[in-house]
């Protein structure tokens, strides 16, 4: 782990003096690219200069051990060294864990009734007013690009865009089937039942170089439809596009005109291949899936809400909390924490530290 330090301050000491150099200052370009490369070593580099200067520290609170008249003193900082050196040491371990590129990034979900009919439907539409309520609760913004609404009520299919600061990197770990155990608003003898959604997480790419012949693709034209089915123009705005060789299917209708709803459904097109590019990739390699939190299939039964219970349990940690209705209004965020905790354990776990 130390070389690996060390060759992280060459590499910030090179940079600075890159940075002093007037030939380099002189193009704002490599400027630009240079600061941003020292920036992302700058913490780390600070915190192994503090643990290096720790480590000094109690070398010389040894040395003063053996003067009987600082031996008090000597050990009192040796303690609060000792204390400081170890904190020091874990947030070294957690800054040289690779990160993940996507984190920072916006992200499209895709939420859709899947078993149970009726109530998977209306399941849906709690789980997207969940996130809804989280998404506020962080001073994230949603936008609505595509809704399909259940005949009870809910969704059988919704697709949003959640913006703001690291969106990813909390919301990454909800793709997967969802399962709600309760007595559905349409029983009438008072038995619960078990019911799923399925949630699928997409960082949003700013350039996705994925060539796509207009050959394949089959777009369709319609209404644009508001809540309740309500027509929001009269004018063919809304744009379905299918992906012939894959079988994706985007639809856009939250722009007024046709051209704008067909230039952000292509958008969204290449987004999905290119996410399920990358899922098949990751889960051709076995190792890549060894680091993941779960099997890394989409299918997967993740999460259960229990409402007679009050309980909400996360299967790939077994972890359990019996505030099903705070974190139904929103409240994800121990959820969100534990699963974050659990997939740095695995990373530091998998680190090689040479």
């Amino acid at each position: 782990m130390f070389n690996r330090l060390d060759a992280i301050e060459e590499k910030y000491n090179e940079l600075t003096k890159d940075l002093s150099n007037q030939e380099i200052l002189n193009d704002f370009n490599k400027v630009k690219e240079l600061s941003k490369e020292q920036s992302d070593l700058e913490e780390t580099v600070v915190v192994y200069r503090k643990y290096k200067q720790a480590q000094n520290n109690l070398e010389e609170a040894k040395m003063m051990e053996n003067d009987p008249e600082l031996k008090e003193i000597a050990e009192e900082e040796i303690a609060t060294l000792g204390a400081e050196i170890e904190k020091l040491y874990h947030e070294l371990e957690i800054l040289l864990v690779p990160k993940d590129e996507n984190d920072g990034k916006n992200v499209i979900m895709e939420i859709r009734g899947a078993a149970g009919g009726d109530e998977a439907n209306i399941f849906a539409g709690d789980l997207f007013r969940m996130y809804s309520y989280y998404a506020e609760a962080n001073g994230w913004k949603i936008e609505v690009l595509h809704e399909l609404e259940g005949t009870s009520g809910g969704f059988s299919q919704i697709e949003f865009m959640v913006k703001g600061a690291n969106v990813y990197s909390k919301l990454k770990y909800e793709s997967g089937s969802h399962r709600v155990q309760r007595v559905p608003v349409t029983e009438t003898q008072g038995r619960v039942h078990t019911s799923t959604a399925t949630v699928l997480v997409m960082p949003e790419v700013d350039t996705v170089n994925i060539d796509i012949k207009e050959s394949d693709l089959k777009i369709d034209v319609y209404h644009s439809s508001g809540a309740g089915g309500q027509s929001v123009n009269t004018a063919n705005s809304a744009v379905r596009i299918t992906h012939v060789p894959t079988g994706v299917v985007v639809t856009c209708q939250t722009e007024r005109s046709q051209l704008r709803n067909k230039e952000r459904a292509m958008q969204l097109l290449k987004i999905k291949i290119n996410d399920e590019i990358t899922h098949k990739q990751e889960s051709a390699i076995g190792a890549e899936r060894k680091s993941k939190i779960g099997t890394g299939d989409r299918s997967e039964k993740i999460r259960t809400y229990n409402y007679p219970q009050n309980r909400v349990t996360d299967h790939r940690i077994n972890f359990s909390t019996m505030t099903l209705d705070r974190v139904m209004d929103g409240e994800l965020e121990p959820v969100i924490e534990a699963l974050i905790t659990e997939d740095l354990k695995l990373k530091l776990a998998g680190m090689s530290l040479e």
